[in-house]
């Protein structure tokens, strides 16, 4: 018999392979934009991986947000790159 998904014990887990699947994205964006700017995206997606870590145990409903987060502001900040800054492959 399959019980129901206790979110309470995998959302931390889904969470933190969501941030290291926007990882991938943070890292990937070199090919888009400019060196600083992908610094600043790192730095963003430390402090959101460090959030993760510090909400494991205290937030485990409210992490599973954060990879959702993550690749809003990704996504906001590579289409605004090249949509005003004028970011293109090189």
């Amino acid at each position: 018999m399959l019980n129901r998904i206790q979110w309470e014990r995998s959302g931390p887990w889904i969470a933190t392979a969501g941030m290291v699947a926007c990882l991938f994205l943070y890292g990937i964006s070199g090919t888009v934009a400019p060196w600083w700017a992908v610094v600043l995206l790192m730095l963003v997606w430390v402090f959101l991986m460090a959030l993760t870590i510090t909400w494991f145990t205290r937030r485990p409903l409210a992490v599973m947000a954060l990879p959702v987060v993550a690749f809003v502001i990704w996504f906001a900040a590579i289409t605004t790159g090249g949509a005003m800054l004028g970011w293109t492959s090189p």
